[in-house]
């Protein structure tokens, strides 16, 4: 509400102080009017019941006398208005109707004051309070008031009028905040909030996917107030205001640059206008003149409908495709007529039919100059109204016409309504009733908070709470072939319904898709939305999904995990079966140890062949032949079962894989053990006195074998039995890929059987090494030292390899530590005995073994 000037407070402060001396003195009424408001006699006439209407028929006030020197007074306003002269016309008919109408009120006529409010609120509430205190030419009453306009003149008025119980039904006021029946308890309206209307823009918006919307209001409560419940409406759906700015109409030049200037710089293309018409062509006005185009506007009902801009031929290229919420239009049987029949010669007396006249046909009906209409010619007097095609004649689209002549038949049905109280209800025994006599305007308050009629169209109107049925039109600004624009309804809201002729609507720039208003393009299919930091949640980046993690529609605020078993595509948008991964006999590295695990056993046979051929030298009698192809066997096993790691896992392979490795192994050691615990006891034999080889003869070797083997077998039987290892489908390595593997089961029995071995091993080699200085010239004990310490060394390593190895390379580490170790032992315990059997077969004697040549 912008601030009142000194002298315009004087004018209506003292006044109201003279209105309210008067209310409390017993003084006969005079005539005398608080301001220089029109009151025409072509909009007053007398009857049992005065309604009172305020319209905006001048549109500019003149400017105050701010000297003080004389008695302060609001100045009568200029520029008349075609469109609200027919909206006072329309209460005319209204009421004469009601009156030929023998049902409601019958025997009772009523009357009308109507005078100007200027649209503004000073020259508004002084109007109000002449009515509302019978401070008129016919100093009569009124019961009631038809108006005003604007929302916040009518805040001010219920807020005034209000204490005293004057109904104020109007027309066009759609500030939500007068729903507040606590506040504005003698508020009513055939207008529906703008609550519904914000509504119905939030339903465009989002049926349409404008995500990145400018909006533009008056600087009032009319502008505010509907932003405001956009806002809220649009809130958690994705839509966000790129900008928000307001335009006065004290200061509308400076305002209508600036907002020009930020619809310019905005990457906006959807801008959303709250406000007055006559402030809407200025601001597309500059637009037009900045050569600003390409942008969607979204009309409020104060301009989605107004002739002045259709009629403007310089708009029509930034008004092409315009989409509005407009006011529901109904036709009024008779009203056309009616206007068309007004004349000069009917209204003598009447300053304002004159005016109208000089507006619509450019000349002095009087036959000669006048204040009034001082540079027009004089009217030939043939100028009639029957043919003429003009905004006050026009009748094709009634909106707020069509209001006005629902509030006036509101009120006379609320009226209808108290005065229908006889009998045992008469006005002692039920407050709210009356006769024509007695009549109170806070009575009248209960009957209108709950009115019910039906239109001669069969239209129910209900005001419930102040307020009507929510019904909008929406209306396309279209060029019409005549090279004119024209206003085409291509839907409407009812309630929450919105019905929508979507190929009926043409677009900014005469398009026939939807444009587009984004801050940021949606995210395609396989990205997600990343918020800017600082920013609206509408800009934001387009991150792509992560890997295993896809999103699959448009605008994905997340990206979703994959299944277990399913890895994201290259365009992350779908998920697809996992490249299954496992050491195979096709592959590179599965071929590659298979021919090396076949190459070790084929050597090892290869040895105990030569062992064989060679059996009864000094060299293989005196290394315990029979440990020896004992030995040979188990590094045969040792290097057969690395082939059973290879290939797909299933139950069988996963058993067999820890139960041959283990016993294999085992068996390999218990065998280099026993040999070298011969070694140290044939030593100590061979001292004077001394015969230890009778306790560890044949038997107790292969007793010692079958012994240290046996534990390996229970331990390995009881880890089979507890947990054994079963094929299990990792997804935890190698991303798109699941890798097939043998789960160990139970982690204490496989540490077990390592353990066991490593034990086996580590004996070994201390024995050994402690045998390693013993005289002799073949001394083996040397040899089973540096394979042990070449075990130790490749198992040592193994275990961390292990664990660092991914995927199929898990198994392809042990398969290496498997063959390195057999490799190891075969090549430092058998290489130097098959040197000295095939290339020195000269040393192969009992004296060289002896160390005696």
């Amino acid at each position: 509400m912008s601030p009142l000037s000194l002298p315009q407070w004087l004018a209506l402060v003292l006044p109201l102080q003279t209105w309210a001396a008067d209310l409390s003195s017993s003084t006969r009424c005079q005539q005398w009017v608080y301001s220089n408001s029109l009151e025409d006699p072509s909009l007053s006439q007398d009857g049992d019941v005065i309604l009172g209407g305020l319209f905006p028929l001048y549109m500019k006030p003149v400017s105050l006398d701010e000297t003080l020197t004389k008695p302060p007074k609001l100045p009568q306003c200029q520029r008349l208005h075609e469109r609200s002269v027919r909206w006072a016309q329309t209460m005319v008919f209204a009421v004469e109707e009601i009156n030929q109408n023998s049902f409601l009120l019958p025997g009772v006529k009523l009357g009308y004051r109507i005078v100007d409010s200027c649209a503004q609120h000073p020259w508004s509430l002084s109007s109000a309070l002449a009515l509302v205190s019978g401070r008129n030419h016919t100093c009569s009453k009124v019961l009631a008031l038809i108006g005003d306009a604007p929302s916040t003149q009518c805040i001010i008025l219920s807020r005034t009028l209000g204490p005293l119980g004057i109904p104020l039904v109007s027309y066009q006021a759609s500030c939500a905040c007068l729903s507040n029946r606590r506040e504005f308890p003698n508020f009513f309206r055939t207008m529906p909030s703008d609550y519904y209307q914000a509504r119905t823009m939030a339903q465009l918006t989002k049926r349409f996917g404008w995500t990145w919307v400018g909006a533009i209001a008056g600087d009032n409560d009319y502008g505010r107030l509907a932003i405001q419940a956009f806002s809220e409406e649009v809130k958690g759906a994705g839509v966000c205001l790129a900008f928000f700015t307001t335009l006065s109409r004290k200061r509308l030049e400076h305002d209508v640059a600036q907002a020009a200037s930020v619809v310019e710089r905005s990457s906006a293309r959807v801008i959303l206008v709250f406000a007055w018409y006559t402030d809407v062509e200025t601001l597309l006005l500059e637009l037009v003149r900045r050569n600003v185009t390409g942008r969607q506007f979204l009309a409020s009902e104060a301009w989605s409908t107004s002739n002045k801009l259709l009629q403007n031929p310089t708009l029509s290229n930034i008004a092409q495709g315009i989409l509005g919420v407009a006011i529901r239009s109904a036709p009024i049987p008779g009203l056309e007529g009616h206007l068309r029949s007004l004349h000069p010669s009917h209204e003598p007396g009447s300053t304002l039919v004159r005016e109208l006249w000089g507006l619509l046909f450019e000349c002095n009906p009087d036959g000669q100059n006048s204040t009034a209409s001082q540079l027009l010619p004089p009217c030939v007097g043939t100028e009639t109204l029957q043919s003429m095609q003009s905004i006050f004649t026009d009748t094709s689209q009634l909106r707020i016409t069509y209001n006005i002549y629902l509030a006036v038949y509101a009120v006379a049905h609320a009226l209808h309504s108290q005065l229908s109280c006889t009998g045992k209800n008469t006005t002692n025994g039920n407050p709210h009733c009356a006769t024509t006599e007695d009549l109170q305007p806070r009575q009248l308050l209960h009957h209108l908070n709950q009115v019910r009629f039906t239109t001669q169209l069969g239209e129910e109107i209900h005001i419930e709470s102040g307020d009507i049925r929510a019904v909008y039109d929406i209306v396309s600004w279209q060029d019409s072939p005549d090279g004119s624009m024209k206003c085409l309804t291509i839907g409407q809201m009812e309630g929450s319904d919105l019905q929508l002729n979507d190929s009926a609507i043409v677009w900014v720039g005469g398009a026939k898709t939807v444009p587009l208003s984004v801050c940021s393009e949606e995210c395609p299919p396989g990205t997600r939305k990343a918020v800017k930091k600082g920013e609206p949640i509408c800009c934001f980046d387009c991150l792509p999904c992560a890997d295993g993690a896809i999103s699959n529609q448009t605008g994905s605020v997340e990206c979703k995990r994959c299944p277990a078993e399913f890895w994201s595509n290259s365009h992350r948008n779908e998920c697809i079966p996992r490249e299954v991964e496992f050491l195979s006999f096709e592959d590179t590295m599965g071929i590659t140890l298979t021919t090396i695990a076949l190459s070790g056993s084929g050597i090892t046979v290869a040895v105990a062949v030569v062992f064989l051929y060679h059996r009864h030298t000094p060299l293989v009698k005196a290394n315990n032949s029979e440990l020896s192809f004992l030995l040979l066997l188990s590094l045969t096993l040792c290097f057969l079962c690395a082939l059973v790691f290879v290939g797909r896992p299933s139950e069988w392979s996963c058993l067999a894989q820890h139960l041959f490795f283990g016993i294999s192994f085992v068996l390999c050691l218990s065998c280099i053990l026993v040999k070298t615990i011969v070694v140290l006891v044939a030593f100590q034999s061979a001292r004077p006195g001394v015969n230890m080889m009778k306790w560890f003869g044949q038997a107790q070797q292969r007793g010692s074998v079958v012994l240290f083997t046996c534990v390996q077998v229970f331990i390995c039987i009881l880890w089979l039995c507890l947990s054994p290892p079963r094929p299990h489908r990792n997804t935890g390595f190698q991303g798109s890929k699941l890798i097939l593997e043998c789960a160990v089961g139970s982690a204490l029995g496989f540490g077990s059987v390592l353990g066991y071995i490593g034990l086996l091993a580590a004996i070994c080699f201390l024995l050994a090494f402690l045998a390693r200085k013993l005289p002799d010239n073949f001394n083996e004990a040397k040899f089973i030292s540096f394979s042990m310490l070449i075990f130790c060394a490749v198992w040592i390593a193994f275990v961390p390899a292990y664990v660092s190895s991914p995927g199929k390379y898990t198994v392809a580490v042990e398969i290496f530590a498997i063959l390195a170790s057999s490799f190891g032992l075969l090549l430092c315990i058998f290489a130097p005995k098959c040197y000295i059997i095939l290339l020195r077969p000269e040393s192969n004697t009992k004296k060289f073994l002896m160390g005696k040549t």
